[in-house]
């Protein structure tokens, strides 16, 4: 049976034994498989629970919804430092290590946000957060696509990212019942808990193999390869960027979409984020899932052409039953889709470089963050609905475009050296010998 990675195809639910092989082996690996999406589910928390608060705190600073929307632009464009720096250090000092520090450096970060004293002030302490909280994407995904076989990293990609979710969950109910009676500082000290999870990491997670393995080549004279830049890259750094502009777009207004736009109340809004999340939570697994059954472009193509019309219902219908069905289909179709996203950068990178090119990646990530600020910039013209409305769909359409260049025979093939039988290494053998671009040897 072939498997190619080139064309975005992942056969790999038969070969596995079915989806129960797959559950028994996500049972083996639930260690990193956990780590991983807790860590992405914390830092998501830390992240969300300001865009609950972006119209309370407008009040507090004395600002409007623009200079608001540049806290989280701002975040974003601090990830371009914290993904990179966090990817050079996971390639030179571990993925483990990397993993527990950009923990730690998101956790404190939140919890200093909560004593801000000033937007000037508020703004510095999220943008620390900002370059934690790339990093934190920068060494689980390194760490979790080297760690778990190859049969399961399109479903394990999918579970990781669903983390998110859970922390949005989380936001949510945390604005919805702690917020009245706390306030609102007391939801950015609450960030400080994600800490706990590298006690965790220290005692449950193992380093890379595939990095250790490379470090013992780089000790005994081999030379290191790096990436070079290539269309594979691009495409890496293309795809990334792509959509994310259109999940900023999804997510960051969308419960100032919802209390200004139809005057919800705080509580009012919490069933369409979990409408959304939901679809979220389901939508993530399928389309790693899907990809390992139909490929990877075949799956991007299938959700976005889904998330074009579903726009409507997400912006532009008054309907409350009708805008729950837009939130639950814009969570399983269009962030669902980011599901496949640690897979998809990292085969496009050797291991020596591996977690850099990721960082790279995700803080190509950051350019799409200009998407709420100029949102809130066009609103007076168009309002939210149409300016909303009119980025998702957009957003869509790039990213198919730049999914239907095939660019596998840039993707790295690794010398037969690093060919073993290692459960976790990135270029295992499965009974039938594949490369790491998964065309057979």
């Amino acid at each position: 049976m072939s498997e190619s990675m080139g064309e975005g195809t992942f056969d790999v639910a038969r070969e596995s034994g079915g989806m129960g092989g797959q559950a028994r082996l996500l049972r083996k690996h639930w260690h990193i498989i956990f780590a991983a999406t807790a860590g992405w589910a914390l830092d998501a928390f830390d992240f969300t629970i300001l865009l609950f608060l972006i119209p309370h705190l407008g009040k507090i600073f004395q600002v409007g919804l623009p200079a608001m929307a540049l806290v989280v632009t701002a975040t974003g464009f601090a990830k371009i430092a914290g993904t990179i720096g966090w990817g050079f250090l996971a390639d030179r000092y571990g993925r483990r290590i990397a993993f527990m520090a950009a923990v730690l450096w998101f956790s404190c970060a939140s919890g200093l946000s909560g004593l801000a004293w000033s937007y000037a002030s508020f703004m510095a302490m999220r943008i620390l957060f900002g370059m934690g909280f790339g990093g934190e994407w920068t060494a689980s995904v390194s760490l979790l696509m080297e760690t778990v076989p190859e049969k399961i990293r399109p479903l394990a990609s999918g579970i990781m990212v669903a983390g998110y979710e859970f922390g949005y969950m989380l936001a949510a109910l945390a604005f919805h019942f702690l917020f009245p009676v706390l306030g609102w500082r007391w939801m950015f000290f609450l960030g400080i808990a994600p800490a706990l999870l590298t006690l965790f990491l220290r005692r449950n997670v193992r380093e890379s193999a595939d990095w250790q393995a490379q470090q013992a080549r780089k000790r005994a004279g081999h030379v290191s390869r790096s990436f070079v830049f290539n269309p594979a890259v691009a495409q890496a750094w293309a795809f990334s960027a792509g959509v994310n502009f259109m999940l900023w777009a999804v997510q960051v207004l969308y419960p100032t979409f919802l209390l200004t736009v139809h005057h919800l109340s705080s509580g009012a809004i919490f069933p369409f984020i979990i409408a959304y999340s939901v679809g979220s939570v389901i939508g993530k697994p399928l389309s790693g899932y899907v990809a390992s059954r139909i490929g990877e472009r075949g799956t991007i193509v299938i959700f976005l052409s889904i998330v074009v019309p579903t726009t409507a219902l997400y912006t532009l219908v008054a309907d409350h039953f009708l805008m729950g069905v837009g939130a639950f289909c814009m969570g399983m179709f269009a962030n669902g889709l980011f599901g496949i996203l640690p897979l998809y950068q990292a085969r496009r990178f050797p291991v020596e470089a591996r977690a850099t090119g990721i960082g790279i990646s995700y803080a190509m990530t950051s350019i799409s963050v200009i998407a709420p600020y100029v949102i809130a910039l066009v609103t007076p013209a168009l309002g939210l609905k149409l300016g909303m409305a009119s980025f998702i769909a957009g957003g869509a359409l790039i990213v198919i475009a730049i999914s239907l260049f095939d660019a596998s025979r840039w993707m790295p093939v690794e010398p037969d050296a690093e060919r073993d039988d290692a459960p976790g290494s990135m270029t295992e053998r499965t009974g039938n010998e594949f490369t790491a671009t998964g065309v057979r040897a």
